[in-house]
């Protein structure tokens, strides 16, 4: 795979049930602590480093940012930098927040 490919938000959801891929989020970091999915890692220039580390090349990555337009860039970079499988998870965090349960922080 040279190029990221586009998951909908329920198939996200699919390969996260079954533990088949990792969802990193590239919000800012009060959107993130806001609400966000549940297992997702906060992506950001400063955590970049060891996720890569502790991630299997081989795993697939699905990228969610605020509407699925700058995950497309974050995705094509993660491509670039090795992994195998990257997606860009279209409608981003909004898309989700609509069709799924998320983590919200106002709700603890």
């Amino acid at each position: 795979m040279e190029q990221f490919e586009h998951i909908s938000v329920e198939q996200t959801h699919e390969l996260l049930k079954q533990n088949k891929a990792r969802l990193v989020d590239i919000r800012d970091e009060q959107s993130f602590e806001a609400a966000h999915v549940e297992g997702a890692v906060h992506l950001t220039n400063g955590t970049l480093q060891q996720f890569m580390s502790q991630t299997d090349f081989e795993t697939p990555v699905i990228v969610c940012c605020y509407h699925g337009i700058s995950s497309q860039q974050a995705a094509q970079f993660l491509i670039h930098q090795g992994f195998d499988e990257v997606y860009s998870m279209d409608g981003g965090f909004e898309a989700w927040r609509s069709a799924l349960p998320f983590v919200s922080s106002s709700s603890d």
